[in-house]
């Protein structure tokens, strides 16, 4: 049963020099257009997979999807409530805000609509920084979406924060933090920077022009963020998230659960019925395939029994509380140490992995090796 859906919306009125997602620039694109492009897949989706049962999270990203005016944003959760059955039994309506750009127009729209939950792009709250990695928003725009969030109810907000950025010091990453803390926030993603090919960091990279702190300051920060957040109650669920108990995202946890989820718009990427799907990127060649046939497939894959195992087990152990054994079996009809116990062996042994009765997580020293760990679950 799919109980998620990822709604991308590629519109941008600036691009960041990190972001490699599927985006463009707002100005002078078919985005009415692209909206009604959207409800349309929702709907033939919904009829294909004879979908009954409502949705239990939605989230809508990009791409920013505040880049779209208040009458946009309205026709476009219309239309998602309209075709993915009834938002008021959603556990968890998410949409993705840049600072800066959520007016009280924009904001009412969102409260009015069902959405509950707020992810604020935020990054860094040094304005010298900001401008560095492409971002338009200052500190002060932060503070002013924040209030203005409260003040229309919102309860329930996320701010992304990022580390590692170009010339940023573990000091610079504390006051981040310690500023952070002051906000009446309930969740927090931490990231490192990730150079990623088509981005304005990779070209400024292969000229020899950006300079990155080395990675134990990297490793640094990241144990920095562990430690101020638990300090501060917030506690680690994920590698990269933190939460005050009871607001974890949920939406998120089925990526991590390894569960299904549609995924909606150019460039989504979606799990439906054993299938990994990926829609087409470029926005027209989106519209004109979901006016052809209702669909805008790139690829639809069929995952293996074995390729669902090694996902269960590279997703899962990004949650703090690792792979449930009891799940795994009930899931696969075998027992997690049966499929993977030479690499569980040789994880303990090395300081990465915990394998009690019940679940394997990482360590402390996992969490920072991570993908290393991961890579050992790639077998197939």
């Amino acid at each position: 049963m799919i109980k998620s859906a990822y709604i991308h919306i590629p519109f941008c009125h600036h691009i960041c020099h990190y972001c490699d997602f599927n985006k463009v620039f707002f100005k002078q694109q078919p985005v009415d257009e692209y909206i009604e492009s959207l409800i349309t897949e929702m709907h033939h989706a919904k009829e294909v997979n004879k979908q009954q049962e409502p949705l239990k999270t939605i989230f809508i990203g990009g791409g920013t999807p505040t880049a779209l005016s208040a009458k946009q944003l309205d026709r476009l959760l219309e239309g998602i409530s309209t075709e993915l059955l009834s938002t008021n039994e959603l556990i968890e309506f998410a949409v993705e805000a840049n600072p800066g750009e959520l007016s009280i127009e924009k904001l009412e729209v969102l409260k009015n609509a069902g959405v509950n939950r707020l992810s604020i792009g935020v990054q860094s709250f040094d304005d010298e920084l900001l401008n560095k990695i492409g971002r338009v928003h200052r500190k002060d725009d932060v503070f002013r979406t924040i209030k203005q969030a409260e003040q229309v109810g919102f309860d329930n907000l996320s701010l992304d924060l990022m580390y590692a950025l170009p010339g940023q010091t573990i000091e610079q990453f504390r006051e981040t933090l310690e500023t952070a803390f002051t906000l009446n926030v309930k969740h927090f993603s931490a990231y490192s920077l990730i150079i990623e090919p088509k981005t304005v960091f990779y070209n400024l990279m292969q000229k020899g022009k950006l300079t990155l702190p080395p990675q134990e300051h990297e490793a640094q920060m990241y144990e920095l963020a562990m430690e101020e957040m638990e300090r501060h109650g917030f506690k680690q669920y994920e590698i990269s998230n933190y939460s005050i108990p009871g607001y974890e995202s949920q939406h998120n946890l089925t990526y991590w659960n390894n569960e299904n989820y549609y995924g909606f718009g150019a460039g989504a990427h979606g799990y439906v019925n054993g299938l990994r799907t990926s829609n087409v990127g470029p926005i027209r060649k989106y519209m004109e395939n979901i006016d052809e046939s209702g669909t805008a497939f790139s690829a639809q894959t069929e995952v293996s029994k074995e390729e669902e195992m090694e996902e269960q087990m590279f997703l899962g152990l990004r949650k703090v509380k690792g792979v449930n054994k009891e799940t795994f079996y009930k899931r696969f009809s075998v027992k997690l140490e049966e499929k993977f116990g030479s690499q569980i062996q040789k994880l303990v042994k090395q300081g990465l992995l915990v394998d009690d009765d019940e679940s394997l997580f990482l360590t402390h020293k996992g969490k920072l090796l991570g993908n290393e760990v991961f890579q050992e679950f790639l077998i197939s």
